[in-house]
C-alpha cells in the first residue's frame, strides 16, 4: 500500500522557487529545498527523485502558470479579432512579478546549460507561433507583433532593461498596432 500524500506539491515547488531565487539553480539541492519547505530530504526525494526532476517540475509549473495567464486573456478576445496575439498582448500588460524575476533568470540559465530542459518551451513556442499565424487577420503583422512582444518580455525577464510604466504601456500599444499591419513584400 502506498503511503498517503501529506505534502502539498505547490508548497514544495514554492520552496524550490525560493531557493532558486536566493541561490540560483546551482544552489538548488534536495537538502536546501527540504529545509526551506520544513520537510525531510526523503520527502523531496520521494516526490521528485532528483535535482534534475525538481528543476523540471519548477520549469513545468512556470510554463503552466504562464500558459494559464495567457489563455485567460486570449479567451476574452473575440475569435474573429486575432485572439491569440491580442490576448497575449493583453496578458503582457502585467509584467513579470518582481519576486519571480530572479527565478526566471536562473531557470533560463539552467535551460541554456541543458538543452533537454528546453524541449517543453520549444514545443510551446511552436504551438503559440502556429496559433498566432492561423488565428490572425493579418498573419505577417501579427507575427511581427509577437516577435516584438516576446523581445520586450525577454529583455525584462533577463533583467536587461525595465521600462517605466507609461513608456511600457506605450510600447505595448505600438506593438498592438503592428497586429493589423500588412508588411510590404
Amino acid at each position: 500500500m502506498a503511503r498517503p500524500r501529506s505534502i502539498d506539491p505547490n508548497h514544495l515547488l514554492d520552496a524550490a522557487e525560493r531557493v532558486v531565487a536566493s541561490h540560483g539553480v546551482p544552489g538548488l539541492t534536495l537538502e536546501a529545498v527540504a529545509a526551506e519547505a520544513g520537510i525531510s530530504k526523503a520527502s523531496v526525494l520521494y516526490d521528485h527523485g532528483s535535482k534534475r526532476a525538481l528543476v523540471q517540475a519548477v520549469l513545468a509549473r512556470a510554463l503552466q502558470r504562464d500558459t494559464a495567464h495567457n489563455q485567460a486573456a486570449i479567451r476574452a478576445v473575440p475569435a474573429h479579432d486575432s485572439p491569440v496575439i491580442k490576448g497575449r498582448l493583453a496578458a503582457a500588460a502585467q509584467p513579470l512579478p518582481d519576486a519571480f524575476r530572479p527565478v526566471a533568470l536562473s531557470l533560463v540559465a539552467a535551460m541554456a546549460g541543458d538543452s533537454s530542459l528546453r524541449g517543453p518551451f520549444q514545443e510551446h513556442q511552436r504551438e503559440v507561433i502556429e496559433a498566432v499565424a492561423t488565428t490572425s487577420q493579418q498573419p505577417r503583422g501579427a507575427m511581427l507583433a509577437y516577435l516584438a512582444l516576446e523581445g520586450l518580455k525577454l529583455l525584462e525577464a533577463l533583467d536587461y532593461h525595465r521600462w517605466p510604466g507609461e513608456q511600457r504601456d506605450q510600447l505595448l500599444r505600438d506593438i498592438a498596432w503592428l497586429v493589423e499591419q500588412v508588411p510590404p513584400d
